[in-house]
């Protein structure tokens, strides 16, 4: 069953930083509640790129990218588990973004990607 992740809607306007530290709605508390369990339930969702004020590169590579690097999901299962929808011009940019930091993430030595 697919899921939808609207990021705005179900998440923050105001996606931001990479850590807890950075404050609310940063990239690792989003890839935890909103992704993994995507990936950990072998679903698909479609995430809706709209209606946040903007996505810094730090929030989108440590969301995207940290199913490689974190949880060792290959870069292939991380981009066929997620379908990016991006209706408004200015948020069109951030599909390749995204899939460029999944694809450029680098797995730390000695773990695998999850079989």
């Amino acid at each position: 069953m697919a899921r939808t992740i609207n990021i705005a809607e179900q998440y923050t306007r105001f996606p931001g930083g990479r850590y807890p530290q950075d404050g609310d709605g940063n990239g690792t508390d989003f890839r935890i509640r909103f992704l993994l369990p995507v990936l950990e339930q072998h679903e698909q969702a479609t995430v809706i790129l709209d209606g946040a004020a903007g996505y810094p590169s730090s929030f989108l590579d440590e969301a995207f990218a940290g199913l490689v690097r974190n949880h060792g999901y290959s870069k292939d299962e991380v981009l066929a588990a997620f379908k990016f929808v991006a209706d408004e011009p200015s948020f069109r940019p951030f599909v390749g973004l995204i899939a460029k930091y999944v694809r450029e993430a680098k797995v730390p030595e000695g773990r695998v990607a999850v079989q």
